[in-house]
């Protein structure tokens, strides 16, 4: 069914017009606010409820737009708010409780060896570290920018700011990035046998 049609039903109050816009963006709009918040759990949470949001105001919605910045703009929008929330929170247990992200959106090569892995995997764990440690609004623009591949000027269009403020984030969250992975990128190769 086509983006528009799937509208049209929606607005008629059809319930399966729905189903369509979640079959066709619900995945990417988990990922996306995975990368925020960094918890399954919560970034679904957030999704179901966008979604839930976008079927309750579906007359608001200019059917001459596209649907998925609009819904994807909520989903980061509420993904960065959860993650400011969770960040002034203290947590009571050691253990993070967080999933890991998939190999697949880390690996080049189709079919690694042990070796590849276990550095994908490091490496994995550095980045995730290192985006955790980013506020939620400098995640949330990595995520938008290099997860979604939106442009400078679409990221100000959905986070409805300045282009120099999302330029800032982008500028302050590399070089965030840059001085938290260094030590990885800065290892020497150990010589193979």
């Amino acid at each position: 069914m086509e983006e528009r049609e799937a509208i049209a039903r929606m607005k008629r109050g059809d319930i399966s017009g729905l189903e369509a816009l979640v079959r066709r963006y619900q995945v990417q709009a988990v990922r996306a606010a995975y990368l925020i918040v960094r918890d399954r759990e919560t970034a679904e949470d957030i999704v179901q409820s966008a979604f839930l949001r976008a079927y309750q105001r579906i007359g608001q919605f200019d059917a001459e737009r596209p649907f998925g910045p609009w819904f994807l703009r909520s989903v980061v929008n509420d993904a960065i708010k959860a993650a400011a929330r969770r960040q002034r929170q203290v947590p009571l247990e050691a253990g993070s409780g967080r999933e890991e992200a998939s190999l697949v959106d880390l690996l080049a090569d189709p079919n690694p060896g042990p070796a590849d892995l276990v550095e994908a995997a490091e490496t994995r764990q550095a980045v995730l570290a290192a985006l955790d440690r980013l506020p939620p609004a400098q995640r949330a623009a990595i995520v938008l920018r290099y997860y979604l591949g939106l442009s400078e000027a679409k990221m100000a269009d959905e986070l409805a700011c300045p282009p120099g403020t999302v330029k800032w984030r982008l500028h302050a969250a590399r070089k965030r990035l840059r001085a938290l992975l260094h030590p990885l990128w800065s290892r020497t190769p150990e010589p193979k046998c």
